[in-house]
């Protein structure tokens, strides 16, 4: 399901080479925000929350936040580690994005 005139924002950190930051989803005709927020880790993003107020749950705005984030890994070279249940559960759903998956340490 996709909302009309949902609105993603990216917000890194402070820096040159931001250590966190956060994707913000708005929704029209509200004045709440779902979010994802990232750690840097290396060459990857560790996705470590997704938040969408109930106000605005249900709609598809946690997994538009997820293909955003997966779309910028795609396009400026980065992996993910879905650290987030929720972010981790679309990878399960996704294996087309498999690639994207930063090695685990061992």
């Amino acid at each position: 399901m996709t909302i009309e005139g949902l609105e993603i924002t990216r917000h890194p950190g402070p820096g040159e080479e931001p250590v966190h930051g956060e994707y913000r989803a708005h929704v029209p005709g509200s004045d709440h925000v779902g979010r994802l927020t990232w750690k840097a880790r290396g060459n990857a993003r560790i996705a470590d929350h997704t938040l969408v107020p109930p106000e605005i749950g249900g709609r598809g705005v946690a997994a538009a936040l997820v293909e955003a984030l997966v779309a910028d890994a795609r396009e400026q070279g980065f992996m993910i580690v879905p650290q987030c249940s929720y972010v981790d559960a679309q990878f399960r759903r996704h294996p087309e994005w498999s690639e994207l998956l930063a090695p685990t340490p061992s």
